[in-house]
């Protein structure tokens, strides 16, 4: 089994309150005896808004968790191209902009701009959290990107026909979050199969 999506949350690094949430720890161990019955072979160890852009705390984990665990970064946009090689020798696979929680809201382009620089360099896709409803606004410049996901289905039953219309141009959505907004998580996933049974 591969755990598409989880966060580790170590007291080592300083974490930064969002919106007034500041997490308990949950370190490795934390979460290898969580899924210590579940056949967990590797995953993706995704950055969160508490977490800050600096990365220190995911190439912490991805050298702990080890083989079959990959990283999804969450980067200023004026990260270097030294900085996407380091952090990619390191285990990181993907960037991931956090535009529902505050983290990403600063200027889209230039996140894009990071985005597409990535996937250049590195064949990284790009991973938004973002409620759907924003999308209309935003997707055309998201689309852009070579790769695209949305997080937690996302996250808004209101923004479902943006999100289903994003996912018409080749983006993905990771079915994730379940406790986050208010979507029919069964109604979603088959509208977002009958858009495109791979996304």
């Amino acid at each position: 089994m591969f755990d598409a999506h989880f966060h580790i949350i170590d007291p080592r690094f300083p974490l930064v309150a969002n919106q007034g949430y500041r997490p308990e720890p949950f370190t490795v161990a934390d979460y290898r005896a969580r899924v210590a019955d579940l056949g967990v072979t590797g995953g993706a160890v995704v950055a969160a808004s508490y977490q800050g852009e600096a990365p220190d705390h995911l190439v912490a984990a991805l050298r702990e968790l080890g083989e079959g665990f990959v990283g999804v970064a969450q980067l200023p946009p004026e990260a270097s191209d030294a900085e996407l090689r380091r952090l990619h020798a390191a285990g990181v696979r993907a960037l991931r902009f956090n535009v529902h929680r505050g983290a990403g809201r600063g200027d889209i382009d230039a996140l894009v701009d990071l985005g597409a620089r990535a996937a250049r360099l590195l064949d990284w896709p790009a991973e938004f959290y973002i409620d759907s409803r924003e999308l209309p606004d935003l997707a055309p410049r998201i689309a852009a990107l070579p790769r695209v996901s949305v997080d937690h289905l996302g996250l808004s039953a209101d923004g479902l026909p943006a999100l289903l219309d994003l996912v018409a141009s080749g983006a993905r959505v990771k079915a994730t979050g379940f406790g986050r907004g208010d979507i029919d998580i069964a109604a979603a996933l088959r509208s977002i199969a009958a858009v495109d049974p791979d996304a």
